[in-house]
């Protein structure tokens, strides 16, 4: 069944009744991404504070850019 399908039937709902599909396809979203996590593990984030070479590298680009412009 499409989106397009569903969603008349969605719209007849009350509002009770849509928050709890809501609520549902939430979880299900979460148990999907939380399949993609090992418990216990460490993952690595990146950040950008603190990453000189990156900023001085976006600003020659930024400069060769207008240069180029």
């Amino acid at each position: 069944m499409t989106v397009t399908e569903l969603l008349p039937t969605l719209k007849q709902l009350n509002r009770y009744e849509k928050i709890r599909v809501v609520q549902i396809l939430i979880d299900d979203i979460a148990r999907e991404e939380a399949a993609f996590f090992e418990s216990g593990k460490q993952y690595e984030v990146w950040s950008p504070y603190e990453s000189y070479e990156a900023a001085a590298t976006l600003h020659k680009m930024l400069e060769e850019r207008k240069q180029n412009v």
